[in-house]
């Protein structure tokens, strides 16, 4: 395998494992919105295209429901959080 074949699993990068992270250490907003912005220690995330597809592969999602537009707790998806897991091991 090369790393381009299709296992299944969504095609996450290092910069979106970082992302996954930062909403599993709880550091993260999302903009309630069918295109959800990512905000990172309050600061808007840099690749929100990175962000839509987090939460369009079903890896975050808002903690609670919002108005259009308000920002609530981001958190990870049971498969957003197994994407994570072996990082999580090896820094352990």
């Amino acid at each position: 395998m090369n790393g381009n074949e299709n296992t299944g699993s969504p095609a996450v990068n290092h910069r979106m494992r970082a992302m996954l992270r930062a909403v599993g250490a709880g550091r993260a907003r999302v903009s309630c919105s069918s295109e959800p912005d990512l905000f990172i220690d309050g600061l808007s995330c840099g690749d929100q295209f990175a962000a839509h597809a987090l939460a369009h592969q079903g890896l975050i999602r808002a903690a609670c429901p919002g108005r259009p537009g308000e920002l609530v707790p981001a958190v990870l998806t049971p498969e957003g959080r197994a994407l994570i897991a072996p990082d999580e091991r090896s820094a352990a």
